[in-house]
């Protein structure tokens, strides 16, 4: 008999696999690419405290975190992944610890803030994801949040699940994400989209917020924990 598909422990196989072609890019992502407007847009609603970065990878964003002041806890759950992100910092306002979104190792109402960018979508059932950020979160407490947009092509990583095969990769509409954030009690602050090459800002200031969230590399979300 065939085994089962284990969506944790197969997700957790092919992260690992990625890890070294991730740590070759993410850097150059988050000073120039598609990241970079994450930690000035997290700041205007975020301004310190303690922030967990859930699906941190190799930990960068997480440092650019720590310089500007925050006391940052990284995880990831390919341990590959939190080996390269311990490597890079050797501080006590910044960790990386192994762990799964959708079951994190944290206390409740643990941390001020949130930042999950690109990793919900990568686990079985996201609705679990939210609410364990929500959990670790203190009441009032923010979530910054990044999902695939419509354009992007890493969404061909989910691509293979029309044919019936087993995939890690769970894709949502940005507008999916907010419709059950604001179903299960978090309140909507803002949302700012990431574009790609070609598209300036100007392009699409007049179209609505779902015509925007159509045309994005990826959205970005700043949620509120209800108090």
């Amino acid at each position: 008999m065939a085994q089962s598909f284990n969506w944790h422990k197969e997700a957790e196989k092919q992260w690992n696999e990625r890890a070294e072609l991730w740590n070759a890019k993410s850097r150059e992502m988050w000073e120039n690419g598609s990241r970079s407007t994450i930690i000035p847009f997290l700041k205007k609603y975020i301004a310190d405290g303690k922030v967990a970065d859930l699906g941190c990878g190799d930990g960068y964003g997480s440092f650019l975190l720590y310089k500007e002041g925050f006391e940052v806890t990284g995880l990831d759950l390919s341990q590959d992944m939190v080996s390269r992100a311990n490597e890079r910092m050797n501080d006590e306002r910044i960790s990386f610890v192994q762990g799964d979104l959708t079951n994190l190792p944290f206390e409740d109402e643990t941390y001020d803030a949130v930042m999950a960018i690109n990793s919900l979508e990568w686990t079985e059932i996201p609705y679990k994801g939210l609410e364990e950020m929500k959990r670790v979160l203190h009441p009032g407490g923010r979530l910054c949040i990044g999902l695939l947009g419509p354009t992007a092509m890493p969404r061909i990583n989910s691509f293979r699940r029309v044919y019936g095969e087993e995939v890690i990769c769970n894709t949502m509409m940005p507008w999916e994400l907010q419709k059950m954030a604001e179903e299960t009690g978090w309140i909507y602050i803002d949302g700012q989209g990431v574009y790609k090459r070609g598209i300036e800002e100007e392009q699409v200031a007049d179209l609505d917020e779902q015509l925007k969230q159509a045309l994005t590399f990826m959205w970005i979300f700043i949620f509120e924990k209800q108090a």
